[in-house]
């Protein structure tokens, strides 16, 4: 990970998915997507694209679907591939999250090559039960 690939924001999202596509990830997405172009030029045959990001939170949720739309828009020829962090209630209690969730699937499915989900409680679980942390965030 390079410095200069990161890209910071006044705000969050909220835990709101519309914050996330439409107003804050809306702000920052030109300045996401020269970061992914030039990461792009460095290759000669650029295959496709991973993308990991959670559903539950607004930023990865409604920016995160932002940012593949416009990467489709920029590469349509390349795999999409996304890596998802579904929500759990064991390690978020946001009511919301389900809805950040469906509100992203709903238009991942149409714009992705793949979906590969990570089930966040499950993670949860062999933290606590095979690595023996008492607090994972």
């Amino acid at each position: 990970l390079r410095p200069d690939n990161f890209v910071f924001g006044q705000n969050g999202a909220g835990n709101n998915w519309v914050k996330g596509h439409y107003t804050e990830g809306a702000e920052l997405i030109d300045f996401v997507l020269d970061v992914v172009r030039k990461e792009a030029e460095n290759y000669d045959c650029l295959q496709g694209l991973q993308i990991f990001h959670s559903l539950g939170g607004g930023t990865g949720s409604g920016m995160g679907t932002l940012l593949i739309s416009k990467i489709r828009e920029e590469y349509p020829d390349r795999m999409m591939l996304t890596f998802l962090v579904f929500l759990s209630p064991k390690v978020s209690n946001t009511v919301v999250e389900s809805y950040n969730a469906t509100l992203s699937i709903h238009q991942l499915v149409d714009i992705t090559n793949e979906c590969m989900v990570l089930d966040n409680e499950a993670l949860y679980d062999i933290c606590v039960c095979t690595l023996k942390l008492t607090n994972p965030s």
